[in-house]
This record gives structure tokens, sequence and C-alpha cells, in this order.
């Protein structure tokens, strides 16, 4: 065997394709090119890979669909979520938490005013969602029937009524918010349709820089405490049942 021989068929065995020798005939040798699986992979890659497959191509069809497009078992996938659906409600409750984490951060935080941290949370949350604004505005169309709890909510609702509730809390032991048999231990429904009122409103606003978000935020939520404090809703009550007395005598 000469050199040239030699060296091709070294060339043969370490480098696959085509090979050649030198003024005889040329070899083609199959090359298999699977599609490999990724080793491992997080939550957070399956989320950013969900959110981007829903704007791009639409919901999945199936969760074998998903996975064989993101290159990965559907071991890996359960491993994290049940379902779809729980990897909606883990995207919303990653709002949440995020938002709540930045509020936590800034050691200001904790001497606001039940109404500072009320507002301090909407802004905090409107910035989270605008970065995310095309997923968030996806799964609100989707919506045709109007509940009051969505399914991808649910997650995000149970960390929001933990922390309105010890917010109330926090007002009311301050007199900031007036404690009112059998209306106190209902103030955290109140505000959780105030939020759903504000995330609509964020849907439908188009205004440059959602201004017109911020400005419904300050003002509705000043309109709630003007509610909840001791204030006008007591004076007008005091109102009612001064009118009523009169009217029994």
């Amino acid at each position: 065997m000469t050199s040239g021989n030699f060296a091709a068929c070294i060339t043969f065995f370490l480098i696959p394709g085509t090979f050649s020798l030198p003024g005889r005939f040329t070899i083609m040798t199959a090359t298999k090119n699977p599609k490999r699986k990724k080793s491992a992979v997080g939550s957070e890659e399956i989320t950013a890979a969900y959110k981007k497959l829903v704007l791009t191509q639409g919901q999945p069809t199936s969760v074998f669909a998903f996975c064989d497009q993101m290159g990965i078992g559907e071991g890996d996938f359960y491993k994290h979520f049940g379902s779809f659906e729980s990897v909606e409600k883990s995207i919303w409750t990653d709002y949440i938490t995020e938002t709540l984490n930045g509020l936590n951060a800034d050691k200001a935080y904790a001497d606001f005013t039940a109404r500072e941290k009320i507002l301090t949370f909407y802004f905090g949350l409107a910035e989270v969602l605008k970065n995310d604004r095309s997923f968030v505005l996806y799964q609100l169309s989707r919506q045709t029937v109007q509940i009051s709890i969505p399914v991808f909510l649910r997650g995000f609702k149970q960390s929001f009524d933990h922390w309105v509730k010890a917010v109330i809390a926090s007002g009311e032991a301050s007199g900031e918010i007036a404690k009112r048999p059998y209306v106190s231990e209902r103030y955290y429904m109140v505000f959780w349709l105030h939020f759903m009122f504000i995330l609509q409103f964020w849907q439908h606003d188009d205004s440059a820089g959602f201004e017109k978000t911020d400005e419904a935020i300050e003002k509705s939520v000043n309109l709630a405490f003007d509610l909840i404090s001791k204030g006008i809703l007591d004076n007008a009550v005091d109102f009612g049942k001064f009118l009523y007395q009169t009217a029994k005598n």
C-alpha cells in the first residue's frame, strides 16, 4: 500500500463522508445525523420554550409534539409539569413572585402604608407583565368565557391573597383601614376584583408607556382606600342611621 492509499484509509475511518482512493474510485460513507436530545432541562427552559412556541406556532397539539419540537423527552417535561395548564400557572406564579421579590428587596417597603404597598405592587407588576406582554395578551384573549378565576391565575391568586391579607392586616392595625363587622374579612376579595379590573384595563391600554394604566392604578387604589378607611363609608352609614332613627321618631 502506498503512502497515499494509507492516508486515504485513515481519512475513511476518521472522517465520515466522501472518501477517494487516488486514481481509483470514490466511496460514499453513510452518515447518521439523529436529532439529539438535551441531556437535562430545567423548568425555566420549558416555560420559555412554551411561551415562544405558542406565540410563533400556536398551541402545541400534545406534550409529545412540544417535547419533540424542543428536543427533549416527555419524561423531562413531566419532571417539572403535569400538563400545559400547569406550565401556564407556573408562568403566572413567577410573575407575582418576581414582583414581590422586587418589593421586598427595597428596605423602605416595610415602612410603607398599606395604600403605598398596594400602589407599589401594581406599578411593579405592570413592569413585569410589560416584559412579557405578547404572551399575557395571548392568554387573556383565550378567555372567551368570563370567569372570576381563570385556570392559569389560580396559583397567582393564592400568592396574591396571602400577600394582600397581610397588607390589609397591617392597615387595620395602624388604623389606616377601618375594621367593620362581616366586611373586613372580605376586603381581600374586593382587592382581587380590583386586580382583575387593572389587568383588563392594561390589556386594552394602547397609550404610550401605558400611562393610562398608571393613572387608572393610582385613581382606583385611592378610591378603594377612601372606601375602606374611616371616612366616606362610615359617614354614609352614620347618616343612614340618622335618617332611620329620624324616620322612626
